[in-house]
């Protein structure tokens, strides 16, 4: 059996990286469509090895007929299609930020909470959480099952794709301005991002945070229990790919590093690489290209009853988007929940 797939928001970075991933999984599929803005139409981009796909026009794109959706276009553009592409019949699973927080829509991590998929009827949509949230509560889920989190201090270090392939570009280029001695104005970040750090991601809001903060605290609470308390400061480094976390949290009850690390090692999704000697964890280099995240630096956090500390990190255009949207999509599948397909 096979799937009319489309993906949109096909030109941009998770796009991409979505269309490279269900090629690589090779998730059953019998047309993929790949989609984006009516300036983008008649481009080419690749889908596997081999083959090419020629982008058409969201605007005038007909859903009907098409069982997943994919989507990766900016919140506005997802706002206003994949209602149009949810009622088509069209299964949206959605990368933007729109959709995530609506009481109706899961939002969902498969490793965490799959069975919320069974609640995506309603309004044919499931919400990709954002990328930062992902990694963490893939690491979170383990020790909140055997110990009880109760509350999460989060510290992020977060690459310039998580901006958008303008991002890097911008990157690439200051960074190289720097060896030549010249001066750019930034235009995708608020100060300088070559050689600098920023601790500012998304808009401000009332109360201080950044949204990028917000959507890390109320997205962890509706993914794995609205009874953790989590304060979130989220930092944009000179990295491409690849973001990481310095995790601190605090248990119901006692938990010894070893237990923590057992732990995670059993859990779905996470790789424990924790030696404690230089080079004994991973870092966002290493991470990017791979699927798992990774779990470093695990110890006693001494300042807290029950408390520990660790080190994580993953690659956010993959299980922080593209991975996790077509896990989703091979979920749905094995449990039955979409509509019969045409024979492959």
């Amino acid at each position: 059996m096979a799937y009319r797939v489309a993906v949109v928001g096909a030109t941009g970075a998770v796009g991409r990286e979505m269309l490279k991933v269900l090629a690589e999984r090779r998730f059953p599929v019998s047309e993929v469509a790949a989609v984006a803005s009516g300036r983008s139409a008649g481009m080419e981009v690749s889908f596997g090895e081999k083959k090419t796909l020629k982008v058409q026009p969201l605007e005038r794109f007909d859903f009907q007929g098409f069982h997943l959706g994919l989507f990766s276009p900016g919140a506005e553009v997802s706002r206003v299609h994949a209602p149009r592409a949810a009622a088509a019949g069209c299964v949206v699973i959605d990368n933007t930020s729109h959709f995530r927080m609506e009481p109706d829509v899961p939002l969902v991590v498969p490793e965490v909470n799959a069975a919320a998929l069974e609640k995506f009827s309603r309004r044919n949509i499931i919400a990709n959480p954002n990328c930062s949230t992902i990694q963490l509560v893939v690491a979170l889920k383990p020790l909140h099952d055997r110990f009880g989190v109760r509350r999460v201090v989060v510290a992020t270090y977060q690459s310039v794709s998580g901006a958008g392939k303008e991002a890097m570009d911008e990157l690439f280029q200051h960074s190289r301005s720097v060896f030549v001695h010249e001066s750019e104005k930034p235009e995708q970040f608020t100060k300088e991002i070559a050689f600098n750090v920023i601790p500012h991601i998304d808009r401000f809001m009332e109360d201080g945070s950044t949204r990028e903060e917000w959507k890390m605290v109320v997205e962890t609470r509706k993914i794995l229990d609205p009874d953790i308390s989590v304060i979130a400061s989220c930092v944009r480094v000179p990295v491409f790919i690849g973001h990481g976390e310095a995790v601190h949290v605090e248990f119901a009850g006692p938990v010894s590093a070893t237990e923590a690390r057992a732990a995670l090692r059993a859990a779905p999704g996470v790789t424990v690489i924790d030696g404690r000697e230089d080079g004994g964890y991973m870092t966002p280099l290493e991470a990017a290209g791979e699927d798992a995240v990774f779990v470093s630096r695990i110890r006693k956090d001494p300042t807290v009853a029950n408390g520990l500390a660790f080190w994580c990190v993953a690659d956010n255009l993959r299980k922080g988007a593209a991975l996790n949207a077509v896990q989703i999509a091979e979920t749905l599948v094995t449990r039955h929940l979409l509509a019969a397909p045409q024979a492959a």
